[in-house]
């Protein structure tokens, strides 16, 4: 994909129903200065809370999320599989980091799709589709997760195109 939020992104799918979708893109950090600005005032102690933040996709930036393992739950965590949860409150971020065994990432943003849009990339052949683990969200580095997804699905992308489309 040629678009500049989405290339090369691996995105998590949080909902998706017959009214859209909704998804986070999990592997591409912000590398603003500014934002370490917003890091040391979510800190505790001088300790951060979170060390990296990450870019969920173009809508609604200003908002937070975090996306966190379900063995932690708060009365605003939406669970969307039986490992993996969100929540949306700057509370989540303080209890979490009071739990070496939960693992989470902040994210600002998410992407979205109309009803049928995501349906209609997935046939043009924009977006590849696979399972994931809480593992490969929360422990491959971001900078290694497009590739190896690719390469989990028999894909050698040294070799091919930036062309999306049917074939």
């Amino acid at each position: 994909m040629t678009d500049l939020f989405f290339s090369k992104s691996v995105v998590y799918i949080c909902e998706h129903s017959n009214n859209g979708a909704m998804g986070i893109i999990i592997n591409k950090q912000f590398k603003d200065q500014k934002l370490k600005t917003v890091l040391e005032t979510i800190s505790e102690d001088d300790n951060p809370i979170v060390k990296d933040i990450f870019f969920g996709g173009p809508v609604l930036l200003e908002k937070g999320l975090v996306l966190h393992e379900s063995r932690h739950r708060s009365d605003n965590t939406v669970n969307i599989s039986k490992s993996i949860s969100i929540t949306g409150t700057l509370e989540v971020l303080k209890d979490l980091q009071s739990k070496s065994d939960v693992s989470f990432k902040l994210i600002l943003g998410h992407s979205g799709w109309s009803q049928g849009q995501l349906e209609k990339e997935i046939e043009n052949g924009d977006w590849l589709i696979q399972n994931t683990t809480p593992d490969f969200i929360f422990n491959i580095q971001p900078e290694q997760m497009w590739t190896q997804a690719a390469e989990s699905l028999g894909i050698d992308f040294g070799v091919a195109s930036n062309i999306s489309g049917q074939a």
